[in-house]
């Protein structure tokens, strides 16, 4: 998140990891087209954004919400149903499919894309089901998240970003909205706690566990 001139600005950096991350640049053909990748897994989570345009979304595909929806990183949108995004085709281990839509892959404009998957013991991309009581997100982790990005998808909602630098403890915790460009981190409340397996969403944070609403996740050890 960028804010101000004055502001503080937040910072995560990835690094190419077979099985986790990859990134892929493209130029778009404004048709049905396959990217290829190098992720060597099948993509859980893609994140794409035009290089040459900056008034397009990012644009989001989830294995949650599937190959007919999308999410848009830099909104609070609910999905949206539309096989314009996707081509409506689910990821390979080796390609990604788009339309000619311009918000991922128009005529004449550069792409980047952000691909993660899930990696025993290093990452999880997943979704679950709000209770609001308190609920146990078992990532397969031994030594809890250090990184926790959610977002509701079945109803407008922001996209909280947790980190184990700036606190993911038994009480407040700090938190950011990436959709936001405000800067400010909000510490004064207690939405999840550490867990040895992943993360708690504790019973307070109704943003992130309302009672039967849909949640996608990507967490990292």
């Amino acid at each position: 998140t960028v804010g101000a001139s004055d502001s503080n600005d937040y910072l995560w950096m990835f690094r190419r990891a077979p099985g986790f991350f990859d990134v892929v640049t493209y130029s778009g053909t404004g048709a049905n087209a396959t990217h290829n990748h190098n992720l060597n897994a099948v993509p859980e989570l893609i994140i794409t954004k035009t290089r040459s345009h900056s008034t397009e979304h990012w644009w989001v595909y989830s294995s949650a919400t599937g190959a007919g929806k999308a999410l848009r990183l830099n909104a609070t949108s609910a999905e949206d149903s539309w096989t314009g995004y996707w081509n409506n085709t689910t990821p390979t281990s080796s390609v990604f499919s788009t339309t000619g839509y311009d918000g991922n892959n128009g005529s004449g404009k550069t792409y980047v894309a952000y691909l993660f998957a899930s990696l025993d013991g290093i990452s999880k991309v997943g979704s679950y089901t709000g209770t609001g009581s308190d609920l146990n997100v078992d990532c397969g982790f031994t030594a809890g998240a250090r990184f926790i990005l959610i977002k509701r998808t079945d109803s407008s909602s922001d996209w909280y970003l947790f980190d184990s630098t700036r606190g993911i403890v038994s009480g407040d915790d700090p938190w950011i909205k990436i959709n936001s460009s405000v800067d400010d981190q909000n510490s004064t409340t207690d939405y999840i706690d550490p867990l040895n397996a992943g993360f708690t969403i504790t019973s307070g944070a109704f943003a992130l566990n309302a009672a039967g609403g849909n949640y996608l996740f990507l967490a990292i050890a």
